[in-house]
């Protein structure tokens, strides 16, 4: 008997995996490469909701895990996936100027926010009125890190590359079998497709459709990643992922039309050089309205658990749910009742 069957293997299903690894129990990894939005994700960790000025939930604790999960993972598949990058947020005015200072006075954003205004000029970027540098950012690259991941998965016979079929479960007095598999605990990380999962499909995931691009602009000269209504992200060799849309009613992962458009307004009102599309990306992200993850045990079977709702911040959220959950299963601590499905518990008539 394994410890741990996971169901997927997006960002939520390798931080689980890493941290029972490390923690050295059995794992078997289920996927069928059905959810690409961890696959195409911009794969931004940034501490500061950048549309509002506030701090991201729980940003300092999550960063901690964050930075010691990726060095971990690098070490171990030796591949280079996190990749320090301050970003800048370009001001449009002096008000957005004033904003900034106003945001950084605040103690929660203040660690986050430099007081420095940052008056580099970059080719291809008119800025008159300058930036503001995040502290503490970056991107990881989700698409090596995926690809890497499976790839040591299948080297140590750990990874079932199928679909999960949710008849073929059972559940046991202490643990659960899937076909010829018994195992300990079962964790669904499965994204977005946990709509067809019949344990889970109650709770109130809701996709977030996204779209990205990847362009190539000779005449764009930046090492840093510019956030403002999109984000740009320097790759090298004059190719950038920008992104990302934002669509709460197509719930496909086809690129549309209309993100295409949206998405190169968008680009024109940041940067003044020429630019040519080379990939056009989309992908269903898990999200949930409250804006916080899914994590938890199924309250009629304790063997079965689930880690999912991580939306736009799965990089950043990743390990630490993870970690939450583990520690739930094995130590029995309680789960942060913002995070624990129990919150979506019928309350029960007075």
């Amino acid at each position: 008997m394994i410890d741990y069957l996971i169901v997927g293997c997006g960002l939520a299903g390798i931080s689980f995996s890493e941290i029972a690894l490390a923690n050295n129990k059995s794992i078997l990894v289920v996927d069928n490469e059905s959810q690409n939005s961890s696959k195409i994700a911009g794969g931004l960790y940034n501490p500061v909701i950048l549309k509002r000025f506030s701090e991201v939930w729980q940003a300092k604790e999550q960063l901690i895990l964050m930075n010691q999960f990726y060095v971990n993972l690098e070490q171990k598949l030796k591949i280079k996936v996190d990749f320090k990058t301050p970003i800048l947020r370009k001001f449009f005015s002096i008000e957005e100027q004033n904003n900034w200072f106003a945001a950084s006075d605040k103690p929660a954003l203040a660690p986050f926010l430099s007081t420095s205004i940052i008056t580099k000029k970059y080719s291809g970027i008119d800025s008159p009125f300058n930036y503001g540098e995040v502290l503490h950012t970056g991107y990881v690259d989700t698409a090596s890190l995926l690809e890497h991941y499976k790839k040591y998965l299948l080297q140590e016979q750990l990874l079932l590359q199928e679909s999960f079929d949710y008849e073929k479960l059972e559940v046991l007095s202490k643990g659960i079998r899937y076909k010829n598999i018994e195992a300990k605990h079962i964790v669904f990380a499965e994204g977005f497709g946990l709509h067809a999962n019949p344990y889970f499909n109650n709770l109130p995931l809701d996709g977030t459709k996204g779209e990205l691009f990847i362009i190539k602009a000779p005449g764009l000269n930046l090492d840093v990643i510019v956030n403002t209504s999109v984000f740009i992200l320097p790759l090298g060799d004059g190719l950038f992922k920008v992104g990302a849309t934002y669509n709460w009613k197509d719930k496909t992962d086809l690129p549309t039309e209309e993100g295409r458009q949206e998405l190169t307004d968008r680009i024109k009102e940041i940067i003044n050089c020429e630019f040519e599309i080379v990939a056009h990306f989309a992908g269903v992200r898990p999200t949930v309205k409250d804006r916080r993850p899914l994590v938890g045990t199924h309250k009629d079977y304790q063997s079965i658990h689930i880690l999912n709702g991580l939306g736009t911040r799965g990089v950043m959220l990743g390990p630490a749910m993870a970690q939450s959950l583990f520690d739930s299963i094995e130590k029995g601590i309680p789960l942060d009742t913002e995070i624990n499905i129990d919150r979506f518990k019928p309350k029960n008539k007075s």
